[in-house]
């Protein structure tokens, strides 16, 4: 007998209740997985962000006590590179919790599948997709209207963190400039290059990333082809 031979005959044996018991366990585990790493997430983002507030007013009182002279550039720059430091980690935490969302939410909609095959026609109460390729990814995550992959990142939380971090690194860079005495124009364009390179850095890695997840994904329940 063959290994298919074996599949098969296990198939059969499976209860169909005690199959739906399996998956439905699954299930749960998945969600509490993803429940978890969600909520990780922000409370990460939420401590980065304490963080940049608490640092924001802690400049200010000592901008105070020097008169923004002499031991205020040196502690402002070793303060938003610690800045950029927890950023660019908290960052990186995201990207990497939005990949493991979006395994998460391919496992649920393979099991959506199973569903499907136990009792056919159940598919037509889902409000998400029982299929694990990109347009089924796609449909869970936005049920009504399709929404593109870039407008997907551009409202996503990695989107709002890069984005503070980018104006993290801008400022580090204006600080130095302006540490070793670098006129108004420079400290400007040295704050833009910085800032604007730190984005495009990361958008080039996160695209990047995300084209290469997708190109080596193999569905197991597409949809069908047209």
């Amino acid at each position: 007998m063959t290994g298919a031979d074996h599949a098969a005959a296990a198939d059969q044996e499976v209860v169909p209740s005690v199959r739906a018991q399996l998956l439905a366990t699954e299930h749960w585990s998945l969600l509490a997985s993803r429940s978890t790493t969600q909520n990780e997430l922000l409370v990460r983002i939420a401590i980065f962000l304490t963080l940049v507030s608490a640092s924001v007013v802690s400049l200010a009182l000592i901008g105070q006590a020097t008169d923004f002279e002499g031991r205020f550039d040196a502690f402002a720059t070793v303060l938003f590179s610690i800045l950029l430091l927890v950023g660019s980690l908290t960052l990186l935490r995201v990207i990497n919790g939005s990949a493991e969302d979006a395994a998460y939410v391919i496992g649920m909609n393979r099991l959506r599948a199973a569903y499907a095959e136990l009792d056919p026609g159940i598919d037509r109460y889902f409000i998400t997709s029982k299929h694990d390729d990109d347009r089924g990814v796609g449909q869970t995550y936005t049920f009504f209207a399709p929404t593109s992959d870039e407008r997907q990142l551009f409202a996503s939380s990695t989107m709002f963190i890069l984005v503070v971090d980018a104006v993290v690194a801008g400022t580090l860079a204006g600080l130095v400039a302006k540490a070793v005495d670098g006129p108004g124009a420079v400290i400007a364009i040295a704050a833009a290059a910085a800032g604007t390179s730190y984005f495009v850095a990361i958008m080039w890695f996160v695209l990047r990333r995300i084209r290469g997840e997708w190109s080596r994904y193999i569905a197991l329940f597409p949809h069908p082809e047209e």
